[in-house]
């Protein structure tokens, strides 16, 4: 279903840097400035799932030669579409209210995937903590995924519910791949590559939960 490990965006290391500090500098920007930021981190979100459309599903295999996983290209452009959407009519608002405890759950789940704490080579633990700044995640879907839905659930429900729904039902589409692939397919080579995926599956069918709800919004 994915064409990594040779997909074209991973040619890049230089940048795995660059993809997590934004991120981590957008979120801070959110808390801070809410609304303020709104914009921005919506254009960049959208711009994210444009780079995982196309830069995880092309690649250039020896044997094959260039592949292209063209139902992940459309499942993500779709989700890119909604969120340059959101930049438009604005729906997410950023002031977060007071909420019941549980629902920060997400947010550990969130940071272990966008830490990425494995050896991407091996698919074995690694906790070194600057994979926190220097990894492929920030140029994952499965890795930011978690990140944005995970978001966009600490300020339900005065977000923009399509955008929500859509990104999470994509989300979860992969994460059950994954849970296949890891513990089914290979579970001696790539379980905790599944352990990693989890957050994904968790926080996405979360999300989408959250996005087939009518809740009142004062």
């Amino acid at each position: 279903m994915h064409a990594a490990p040779y997909a074209f965006i991973y040619s890049y290391p230089q940048l795995f840097p660059l993809f997590k500090i934004i991120p981590i500098a957008l979120v801070v920007l959110i808390i801070i400035f809410k609304n303020k930021v709104g914009r921005l981190f919506n254009l960049y979100v959208a711009f994210s799932y444009i780079l995982f459309a196309f830069g995880q599903n092309i690649a250039v295999t020896e044997k094959y030669g260039v592949t292209i996983d063209t139902t992940c290209i459309i499942m993500f452009f779709l989700v890119a579409c909604f969120w340059a959407w959101e930049a438009v009519v604005k729906q997410n608002d950023f002031n977060l209210t007071r909420l019941a405890i549980w629902r920060y759950g997400v947010v550990p789940l969130a940071f272990f995937v966008f830490w990425g704490p494995m050896n991407f080579e091996t698919f074995k633990p690694d906790f070194n903590p600057l994979f926190l700044f220097t990894n492929v995640v920030g140029v994952a879907f499965c890795g930011m995924t978690p990140v944005y839905v995970g978001l966009l659930t600490l300020y339900w429900p005065r977000v923009n519910m399509a955008t929500l729904r859509v990104t999470s039902l994509v989300g979860f589409i992969i994460g059950l791949y994954q849970m296949h692939l890891s513990f089914y397919v290979m579970p001696s080579i790539l379980w905790w590559n599944g352990v990693g995926h989890i957050p994904l599956l968790v926080i996405s069918l979360y999300g989408l939960i959250l996005s087939l709800k009518h809740p009142r919004v004062e």
